[in-house]
């Protein structure tokens, strides 16, 4: 395996890791309204990410620095072709973060409230961006032989790359909902799972169809079969919601998000942007990468460094396993 091959794999990963963690942690925020029907559901819904939601963002900025390194021409063309959204997500995840800090430092129902609108918000943006951002990158912009940006600055906006925001907004929605049904306990925790039932059918309809459009696209033989497991873990996550096996439903959601990201980046390789005006002006693995030298380094680098957060990581999700409930709650004083 060539390093370029190397270092889109370990990308792709890195994007894997982002949506599995990430799309849970959204979709709490989304669902903090609907699901916190009072201040001490809110604080419930918002302790169950609270010691994980920072470092989950960290897979967001690896992703982008390890595109920025290993692929600079990639990093060029996607990020300044789709720099709006990309805008508009980042000023989402400075307020949600600052709301999740902020939210209690009053004892006051009118400034909670209008930092759960901010956490609300802030939560739905991002994964609209995101999820537009990687149906870009997969179904590719118009761009020249230069690796410009041909037309306006909505290239990246198009029916096609609005369904793969609406795709990822549909799976955070349920990966939120099945997180909430594992990690609380008592009636919450039980709303989360009937409205997990409810809604994944429908939330996950997009990310079906988006693999549809893409394996009829782009698509080869082998890709199919990361089509189909997509399909089958969410069917099985709706079985074992069903069931009441949440733990389960949680796992099988994570073998769809990854199903689904194996197909999109397979269809995708060997290019990594392509060309919607010339073919032959699309960005691959070879032309937008950086020197073997570069390569080379970064894979010693990564070689030490991955397992370390990864290690950090598991161990933080692992000290805070347990479920939690409005009794684990203390009441709200002014600081």
């Amino acid at each position: 395996m060539s390093l370029e091959t190397l270092w889109f794999c370990v990308i792709v990963l890195f994007w894997l890791g982002y949506l599995f963690l990430e799309g849970f942690d959204f979709g709490v925020g989304m669902l903090l309204p609907v699901l916190g029907r009072d201040n001490t559901e809110r604080r419930v819904l918002i302790n169950t990410i609270g010691p994980v939601w920072d470092g989950n963002e960290v897979w967001l900025i690896v992703a982008a620095g390890a595109t920025f390194a290993a692929f600079p021409g990639w990093y060029a063309s996607l990020f300044s072709g789709a720099y709006l959204p990309l805008l508009l997500v980042l000023l989402a995840l400075i307020g949600r973060g600052v709301a999740f800090e902020y939210r209690g430092k009053v004892d006051s129902e009118r400034w909670r409230r209008n930092w759960d609108r901010v956490i609300v918000l802030g939560s739905w943006i991002p994964p609209l961006g995101v999820g537009l951002l990687l149906t870009t990158t997969v179904l590719g912009l118009p761009l020249d032989a230069h690796g410009n940006r041909v037309g306006s600055a909505f290239e990246a906006v198009r029916w096609d790359t609005l369904l793969g925001a609406l795709a990822v907004v549909g799976f955070s929605l349920v990966h939120g909902a099945a997180f909430l049904a594992l990690k609380t306990s008592g009636e919450l925790r039980e709303r989360a799972r009937l409205l997990a039932v409810r809604m994944l059918p429908v939330a996950l309809a997009p990310l079906v169809l988006l693999l549809v459009v893409v394996q009829l696209r782009e698509g080869a033989l082998w890709t199919l079969v990361p089509l189909v497991i997509a399909v089958a873990g969410a069917v099985t996550a709706w079985r074992r919601l069903v069931v009441d096996r949440d733990g389960q439903a949680f796992a099988a959601l994570g073998v769809t998000i990854a199903a689904a990201v194996v197909t999109l980046f397979g269809a995708l390789y060997p290019d990594v942007l392509p060309s919607t005006v010339d073919a032959a002006n699309s960005l691959t693995i070879h032309n937008a990468s950086s020197s073997p030298y570069t390569l080379e380094v970064m894979t010693w680098i990564g070689a030490f460094g991955a397992p370390a957060v990864l290690v950090y990581q598991g161990w933080t999700y692992w000290v805070f396993r347990k479920r939690i409930s409005t009794a684990h709650i203390p009441p709200v004083h002014t600081p």
